[in-house]
């Protein structure tokens, strides 16, 4: 299988610290929206839609951490 070719670390945290926690205050819209879900209240498209918007670093931050893990765990030692 082909390696994922994704972002570095220098590359993905500051977007997802900063798309994902943004506007900042009174409160940041991912924390929110996670309670809107948890509280079955998620139900207007444009939520739904915020919530993959702010959502979607910290998943492909995710999936680099998991691509490094799985890449350490198969090299020759």
């Amino acid at each position: 299988m082909e390696k994922l070719k994704l972002p570095g670390y220098g590359t993905l945290i500051p977007i997802a610290l900063l798309l994902g926690f943004a506007p900042f205050v009174p409160e940041p819209h991912l924390f929110g929206k996670v309670r809107m879900l948890l509280s079955g209240t998620l139900v207007r498209p444009l939520d739904v839609f915020d919530l993959f918007w702010h959502a979607w670093p910290f998943a492909l931050l995710a999936c680099r951490v998991v691509a490094d893990l799985r890449g350490r765990r198969k090299a020759p030692q």
